[in-house]
């Protein structure tokens, strides 16, 4: 076996970047970043992004209204704008509700952690929380 490689099995490539070497070093972010991220979410990116949304749907309108008054001959365009339309609908709600997902996560990740510490303490300190197999 060729020593060039620079890897041991006990041992990970640090320099190449991925899970355990390189990689972003500052995944873990204070409580205050994720209520300004939350808070970033909240007040800029989602409404921006019903703007967005909004503004589509008035254009897309009127594109509709101008080819279905072509005396018929706009409405197999007017039918394929109207199609493109739904599902630019579709792909703004879904961002709506996993940016709402997203803020939600955001906002619940300290209590999350606070009760993991806290259980975590439990345990080491002896205090154990009932568990649904100790009836048997």
């Amino acid at each position: 076996m060729s020593s060039d490689t620079g890897m041991h099995l006990n041992q990970h490539p640090a320099d190449r970047g991925g899970a355990f070497g390189g990689g972003q070093q500052n995944l873990a972010s204070t409580p205050a970043q994720k209520k300004a991220a939350a808070k970033a979410i909240e007040d800029h990116i989602e409404p921006d992004t019903k703007k967005a949304g909004d503004y589509a749907d008035e254009a897309t309108s009127g594109v509709v209204k101008a080819f279905d008054a072509k005396d018929g001959h706009g409405w197999l365009m007017s039918s394929s704008v109207k199609k493109a339309r739904k599902t630019w609908d579709q792909q703004v709600q879904a961002l709506m509700n996993r940016l709402g997902a997203e803020k939600t996560a955001l906002r619940s990740t300290s209590s999350l952690f606070t009760n993991t510490d806290l259980g975590v303490r439990a345990g080491v300190q002896g205090v154990r929380t009932p568990s649904a197999l100790d009836q048997y």
